[in-house]
């Protein structure tokens, strides 16, 4: 070492031969290289390279990156030149088109656009206090929420299981912006985990998972259906020189869940309920054969106090997957005959719905009735104490023929017999 005619010692090891099929480059880039090209290539990098087929190629000592065959591959092709590998797109099967439920979800955002509802986007994340602001029981479902193990925000950790959270939260930031009258709707995904659920398993990467395993993984995921919200506030109908407007109620965010049920081509039935956060008397349930799918109304005052929202503020939530999915819609049948109106006034107790009233007619009325529309209530002193008069517009047509008065009287007389049998209505 101490031998003045040495000028450098390199203390690093010679590296290691890599062994390379000549053929694997052509076979990645789907261009054929010959074996001499391989060799060529590879040597033109400063490595040495012996053999034929198979190839034992010892990288240059400044080129450290170079530690496996697929680095030699890469030397190879881009020697080469990247542009001589040809470009062929994959094949694309045809679209099978949107599902049942993706075409129902569209149709929902599509009425509520129409009906003059801006859509927004709010995030899932929410806090655990929201619950009590809402006025939520300790048994309440919606308390259940999944907790995420990194969230973005210490003070919302939760996902969503309501849309209105989210939804009022918007509308507050846009009330604080000025807009005092509000129409907004969100469509998205609520979770709902299983309280009785056990932990997700943590599978490994060094096999496939077992059928057992993605069984207890699938049981862990938590139930993630698709909701729609509407929230109102300020004015339904702005004032101008057409005439005075009209202030948003609990009417307008029922018939914002209507506008959905028809879209997706169902009926909603309404009844009365108490559901917070709405206000106990002015909360309807939104059920589909029984089964209740949402609930919408003018909110407890308490929550809009509390949230900073103005009074009167309404709402509307309803599970889009709880919908049952339309089959085939028949074409609707046009008919050139005249049709027989007839207008009936019922009087009835004050605690009987409309609704129900109005599917008695229907069911009384038979197959001529093509229209129902409540049109008016009333009450008054002359009614009597908790009575109230509701006011329907009948519209009766067959397709054949022209009714008769007989034929229509005798369906108008049938709606009410029916009327009467389960409402006690009485005609006025």
């Amino acid at each position: 070492v101490g031998d003045p005619r040495v000028l450098d010692l390199d203390y690093r090891a010679p590296r290691d031969a890599i062994r390379l099929d000549a053929g694997v480059p052509g076979r990645i880039a789907g261009v054929p290289y010959p074996a001499e090209t391989v060799g060529a290539n590879l040597r033109a990098i400063g490595a040495s390279v012996t053999g034929d087929g198979v190839l034992d190629v010892v990288p240059p000592s400044w080129r450290p990156d170079l530690t496996d065959p697929i680095d030699l591959v890469e030397e190879v092709i881009r020697i080469a030149g990247y542009d001589n590998i040809p470009t062929i797109l994959p094949r694309t099967p045809a679209s099978p088109g949107l599902t049942p439920a993706q075409r129902r979800t569209r149709a929902a955002s599509a009425a509520l656009a129409q009906a003059g509802y801006v859509e927004v986007i709010s995030y899932p994340f929410v806090s655990p206090s929201i619950h009590d602001t809402f006025g939520l029981d300790g048994d309440d479902p919606r308390r259940v929420a999944l907790r995420l193990a990194n969230p973005i925000s210490d003070t919302e950790p939760e996902l969503r299981t309501s849309m209105l959270p989210g939804l009022l939260k918007i509308g507050v930031r846009n009330i604080g912006r000025g807009q005092r009258d509000l129409a907004l709707f969100e469509v998205g995904q609520v979770v709902h985990p299983d309280p009785h659920a056990g932990p997700a398993p943590l599978l490994g990467v060094d096999r496939r998972p077992t059928d057992a395993e993605l069984d207890a993984l699938f049981a862990a995921v938590p139930d993630q259906p698709q909701h729609v919200g509407a929230v109102l506030a300020g004015d339904r109908d702005p004032a101008g020189w057409w005439g005075p407007g009209r202030a948003a109620s609990w009417a307008d965010a029922i018939e914002a869940a209507r506008t959905v049920a028809f879209a997706a081509g169902v009926e909603l039935t309404v009844s009365q309920a108490t559901y917070a956060p709405w206000h106990p008397g002015r909360c309807a349930a939104l059920s589909v054969g029984g089964r209740i799918v949402g609930h919408a109304g003018e909110l407890h005052p308490g929550v809009l106090s509390a949230l900073g929202l103005p009074p009167r503020t309404a709402a509307m939530e309803l599970d889009l997957s709880a919908l049952p999915l339309p089959g085939v819609t028949p074409a609707p049948q046009l008919a050139s005959f005249p049709p027989a109106l007839i207008d009936v006034a019922l009087v009835v107790d004050g605690t009987v719905p409309s609704a129900e009233v109005g599917t008695a007619l229907a069911a009384g009325a038979g197959d001529l009735l093509e229209n129902l529309r409540l049109f008016d209530v009333f009450t008054g002193p002359q009614l009597g104490e908790g009575r109230k008069s509701l006011a329907y517009k009948l519209t009766f047509r067959a397709p054949d023929r022209t009714l008769t008065v007989e034929e229509a009287t005798a369906a108008r007389d049938a709606a009410v017999a029916v009327a009467t049998e389960r409402t006690g209505a009485v005609l006025r």
